[in-house]
């Protein structure tokens, strides 16, 4: 049966308009998006056997381009959907993190990286820089790595610092293997990146290694 000869509440664009996106389900979500079934499937079936195959929506909205169009009842023009829908939320994020007021502890961040850095296939660093209050002035991803690491240069760390006329900092990078624990190279940069910030007046207030949705600050820790 066709979504459209459904009942109307039960069709999930209906169901968003009339209970919110909250009441859908991971494949009535993927459906909208879907918008049309295969022979014999409705677009919540293929976002159902999407959810299957890939085994859960995050896996789904971070696989590569080849992985998702090679998958039944999907194409190009899905896919770019589904990844704008993805960048909007990364932008939202991004304005409410702005938006936020003084950093004061690294939960205000973390949320925020976790979001940005844990699907990450390969190393990636990160900064936030701050102004004299700690409000946000903008997030930038630095340096890209392999499976192994990334390559952090200090002086190039501190151009970025003086380009954004920060006052401090916050520092970040992700850990591939979804393990946050810092390695004895994370802490020997930390300590490397704080020794030239001081040369220039600017506080390095954290430096967080993101996980699989976690994280541990190096502050927390006693090593800032």
């Amino acid at each position: 049966m066709a979504i459209t000869e459904w009942p109307m509440a039960e069709r999930p664009r209906e169901k968003l308009l009339q209970q919110g996106a909250q009441s859908l389900s991971d494949a009535e979500l993927l459906a909208i998006f879907i918008r049309t079934g295969v022979r014999g499937k409705t677009a919540v079936d293929v976002g159902r056997d999407l959810i299957n195959e890939f085994g859960g929506l995050r896996k789904i909205l971070t696989a590569d381009k080849k992985s998702i169009c090679s998958a039944s009842g999907f194409g190009p023009a899905k896919y770019a959907l589904l990844q704008a829908a993805l960048e909007l939320g990364r932008r939202f994020l991004d304005e409410k993190l702005k938006r936020g007021g003084a950093l004061t502890n690294p939960k205000q961040v973390s949320e925020y990286l976790v979001h940005r850095l844990r699907d990450q296939h390969r190393e990636v660093f990160a900064i936030i820089y701050l102004d004299n209050r700690h409000q946000v002035i903008e997030y930038e991803e630095l340096f890209y790595g392999t499976l192994n690491g990334a390559t952090v240069h200090p002086r190039e760390v501190v151009k970025s610092v003086l380009l954004h006329n920060a006052a401090a900092v916050i520092i970040a990078h992700n850990h591939p293997s979804g393990i946050a624990e810092p390695s004895q190279s994370d802490t020997a940069i930390t300590l490397k990146l704080q020794e030239a910030l001081q040369l220039i007046d600017v506080k390095l207030l954290d430096h967080l290694v993101i996980g699989d949705g976690e994280f541990v600050s190096l502050s927390d820790r006693g090593l800032i």
